[in-house]
């Protein structure tokens, strides 16, 4: 054990976590990581094991969103890291901050091939191609500095996964004995002011403005800016509920849809603010991207955004939320633009556009939403995911973090829903609802063990269809013999209550409100089987 004036790299690396407010930590003790949690004991910060490392990222992603703060993750040499990858692929695709802290081999045989345990060769490079940077740490002096690197991606550039590798005897190594403290933040940029001027100019004498709207534009003031210039406000699936839920200017609708599509493309002013404009939320139909006939201006944090999807006319490099307030103070008095007519325009053509089953779909989720009101909604690829994806209003300005997010759009890794909001409920201390299909939930399964541990409210409702039923149809449609498709279901009742979890099945489909209502109620983790039938048919 070390001693309080001679603690080890561990140790003094988790300590330094908590300096940079770091307060919960997701990971699966190995050999290889002992002495980082040779620091988590006495040192305030809460410890939450999954059953998997790709559920350890999951859950660090669904605490970021909900918090804007990463949380890390401790995995080990090797398949650590490889399972985790594909959670961190995930956020890294939708921009959501994350420390993933793995070991690595001793120095000096690094990569060697002298059959190691763990070994992989140039295992920082697996980290690398989905993080924003991966560092090999080769000398206690570094890590001070790595961790102001990585800090300084989560709060003032675009968001992403940071990886930090340690090698196992530098871990056991004498800390370097630099002060523990947090640097002083870096602040976050804000678009140039004759930008924001032009900008103003561009919104304030439009005739037909529209404002899109992505995960980046979390955080600033988007209803006051509709307002301001009454242009309807398109929020793509990361950005649901930034303006909320029956709200005149709201358009809570895929820019996927023709409905949508006419309307960016008849606009003679469109201001994008932190949305990729990419094909699984602008072109997920395979159509072609649409562009706007008027002025494009894009709010991105980074720049090398502005000319993907659709290339800006007006760029504004900076940060949405002070971007978006410094447009407030260069623009004029409120004026009128037809704005509210325009979105309910939209939002009745996108409603008769989404089609007879996804419209069947929508009273589960209406009574997801309602039954506890504020609660994020956290999915996976699923059919009433996509069906929410495409159109769905949610959104309470009272209630914290991300209210609707899910894996359906950008990298589409299936099992994130379970482990996502696991890391939501902890991150806001309040219910959440996972939203899984049958087939996707069986990925991450055994992380109910790990929710029922964590004391958390969250109830799990398990979209049922015996299989991949979104692919068989797929398939049919295609003319391709269905193959793989038809899965062995467990008794996901009988699984949860073998954690220690509540379980119904639901039997009629009004029920399914109630029964959300008072699991919310009650606490601790109940799972509901939801037999796609009582809302489709047979």
């Amino acid at each position: 054990m070390a001693t309080q004036d001679r603690l080890t790299l561990g140790e003094d690396l988790v300590r330094r976590l908590g300096a940079w407010g770091i307060d919960t930590v997701f990971g699966i003790p190995g050999v290889h990581t002992i002495e980082l949690y040779r620091g988590i004991a006495g040192s305030g910060l809460r410890h939450v094991t999954p059953r998997h490392e790709q559920g350890a990222g999951f859950m660090a992603d669904g605490y970021a969103r909900v918090t804007g703060r990463p949380a890390a993750a401790f995995v080990i040499t090797g398949p650590g890291l490889t399972n985790i990858t594909t959670a961190m692929a995930q956020a890294y695709a939708d921009s959501v901050p994350m420390l993933v802290i793995s070991s690595v081999n001793r120095l000096g045989r690094l990569g060697g091939g002298a059959g190691d345990l763990h070994e992989v060769r140039r295992q920082g490079l697996i980290g690398e191609f989905c993080a924003a940077f991966s560092h090999t740490v080769l000398t206690p002096d570094e890590v001070p500095a790595v961790l102001a690197r990585a800090f300084a991606v989560f709060e003032s550039a675009r968001p992403r996964p940071v990886h930090i590798e340690i090698p196992v005897d530098l871990l056991a190594a004498p800390a370097t004995g630099a002060p523990i403290r947090r640097n002083a933040p870096v602040p976050r940029p804000v678009a140039p002011a004759d930008a924001v001027a032009e900008a103003a100019k561009l919104l304030g004498t439009a005739r037909r403005p529209l404002i899109l709207a992505g995960g980046g534009a979390r955080g600033a003031a988007l209803a006051e800016l509709a307002e301001r210039v009454d242009a309807p406000v398109v929020m793509t699936t990361n950005a649901r509920g930034l303006v909320a839920m029956g709200h005149p200017l709201a358009v809570p609708c895929s820019p996927s849809l023709r409905a949508v599509q006419v309307e960016i493309s008849g606009a003679d002013a469109v201001l994008a603010v932190g949305t990729e404009w990419g094909r699984t939320d602008y072109d997920m139909y395979d159509r072609g991207m649409v562009r706007p006939s008027g002025t494009l201006a894009r709010i991105e944090i980074d720049p090398a955004q502005m000319h993907r999807g659709a290339a800006a006319d007006l760029p504004l490099p900076g940060d949405a939320a002070g971007t978006v307030a410094a447009l407030l103070e260069a623009l004029p008095d409120t004026r009128s633009t037809g704005g509210a007519e325009r979105a309910k325009a939209m939002r009745d053509a996108a409603w008769e556009e989404i089609g007879d089953t996804y419209r069947r779909i929508h009273p589960a989720l209406e009574a997801m939403r309602d039954a506890v009101p504020g609660a994020a909604i956290v999915g996976d690829s699923t059919n009433p995911v996509y069906a929410g994806n495409m159109f769905f209003a949610t959104g309470d300005p009272r209630a914290p973090g991300g209210q609707w997010f899910n894996a359906a759009t950008g990298y589409g890794a299936l099992g994130y829903g379970l482990p996502a909001a696991i890391g939501a409920a902890l991150g806001t201390g309040r219910p959440v609802v996972a939203l899984a299909g049958d087939g996707g939930l069986q990925f991450t399964l055994t992380d109910i063990g790990a929710a029922v541990e964590t004391g958390i409210t969250l109830v799990i409702v398990v979209w049922n269809n015996s299989g991949y039923g979104e692919i068989k149809d797929y398939m049919v449609e295609a003319g391709v013999e269905t193959v793989g498709v038809d899965l062995v279901t467990p008794d996901f009742c009988d699984i949860a209550r073998a954690y220690g979890a509540i379980a119904h099945r639901l039997e009629l489909a009004g029920d399914l409100g109630p029964l959300i209502r008072s699991a919310a109620t009650r606490g601790g983790v109940t799972l509901i089987d939801v037999p796609e039938a009582l809302f489709l048919g047979d």
